[in-house]
């Protein structure tokens, strides 16, 4: 991608996935956990992407089935993180693709000083549990009428076989480290936005009455891929006239007509990271009197919620900031989701029961829904929360009716 600068595409370092790992050992104590990838889909239908707390403690993202073990209390050091991989099948890697032996060249590809296959975690985990009796539940839980997370019924079923073994519940651990963004974390998200804005740019210059909601998905996406985005942070929304007030509209299907707009909520996604912006668009290039009315009610409330962003803060408080723009003009009851969510390596991201800590990064979406005037509008951008105040990162996209209107001109 054509950036302007010479500068290098943001990465995060393996330093960075190894003292993300440390940290957790030593917020662990002396409990054993296990972190799964997950499997891929048998039949190949869909790109597989490992769960993101997998993700986030490796950097691993091309071996279904992984898992990683952590043992704090193990009395050798380069075994308290340990990486374990499916055993190789040169039958089936013929088909689905070649994979590693064990070696120093995958040692240091994932940046793990002790990699196994997973056949080895029985005699493993066997072993840190003897050792600490005390076993930490770290990936989600799950709701009564859901399956047992993976973790957890891996670790009660070796708990079962140790006296004296208890599990405890830790998922709270790996999202409050995910909530706070490092500077090389913010930098892939702010990367996926400039991404994303050379998505919008294509909307708004194609965009014209009697062409199809796809074609407007399709001029985003290429432009994403062109760009230098291998996948999307989300399937790409673009719903004109009364589908601009459903709020995750995916069928995309129908023309756009003269005089009405388009919620266009989309984002590219940039090293394992997410942007997630949305714009409303006049379908003619131009607001009428009563769309500019409104278009401007829901920016003055994302700017007062974006003035919110900052470390101490929590969700509630910058929801309450923007929510009572609208709800002080009499359209509360037409604001009818959060003003926002955080933003990482899912689009709806880790997100602990906490305020926000500085590297935050969240997204600030206020929108108004009229569906008898059919018009829907929602203004969503991706903002860092710093101790000198919010940045948003993705302030380069065209928001002001000003600035939307000369860039449709164009």
């Amino acid at each position: 991608m054509a950036t302007g600068t010479d500068a290098p595409l943001p990465t995060i370092a393996p330093a960075e996935f190894r003292a993300r790992r440390e940290r957790l050992l030593a917020e662990l104590g002396t409990s054993a956990a296990l972190v799964l990838a997950g499997d891929a889909d048998p039949n190949l239908h869909h790109p597989w992407r490992p769960h993101a707390h997998f993700e986030y403690l490796t950097g691993v993202t091309d071996e279904p089935g992984a898992m990683l073990l952590l043992d704090p209390g193990h009395p050798v050091a380069a075994k308290r993180a340990t990486l374990l991989l499916r055993p190789l099948n040169p039958e089936v890697e013929k088909w689905d693709g070649f994979r590693h032996e064990i070696g120093a060249a995958l040692k240091a590809r994932t940046g793990f000083d002790t990699v196994v296959r997973t056949g080895m975690l029985g005699r493993l985990l066997l072993e840190s549990t003897r050792r600490a009796r005390s076993l930490a539940c770290v990936m989600p839980l799950s709701a009564w009428n859901a399956p047992v997370s993976g973790d957890l019924a891996i670790l009660r079923a070796q708990a079962e076989r140790v006296p004296g073994t208890r599990i405890e519940d830790r998922s709270d651990l790996l999202p409050r480290m995910r909530a706070a963004k490092s500077d090389a974390e913010v930098a892939c998200i702010e990367h996926a936005g400039r991404i994303t804005a050379l998505g919008f740019a294509a909307a708004m210059r194609c965009m014209r009455p009697g062409m199809n909601e796809f074609e407007v998905q399709e001029a985003v996406e290429h432009a994403y891929r062109t760009g230098g985005a291998r996948e999307l942070a989300f399937r790409t929304i673009a719903g004109g006239g009364f589908n601009a007030t459903v709020l995750h509209y995916h069928a995309n299907d129908q023309a756009l007509a003269d005089g009405e707009l388009v919620v266009l909520d989309s984002g590219a996604k940039f090293a394992g990271y997410s942007a997630d912006v949305t714009r409303t668009l006049p379908v003619s290039g131009r607001f009428t009197p009563r769309q500019r009315e409104l278009y401007e009610l829901v920016l003055r409330a994302q700017e007062a919620a974006i003035a919110a962003v900052r470390p101490g803060a929590t969700l509630a408080q910058i929801d309450a900031a923007g929510r009572k723009v609208i709800a002080d003009a009499g359209l509360g009851d037409a604001f009818i989701h959060g003003m926002g969510h955080h933003l990482g390596l899912e689009t709806h991201d880790a997100s602990p029961d906490a305020p926000l800590e500085a590297g935050a990064v969240v997204t600030i979406e206020p929108g108004v829904y009229l569906p008898g005037e059919r018009i829907g509008i929602r203004i969503e951008d991706d903002v860092v929360a710093t101790t000198s105040g919010p940045r948003v990162l993705t302030a380069g996209i065209p928001k002001s009716v000003a600035d939307v209107e000369r860039a449709m001109a164009r």
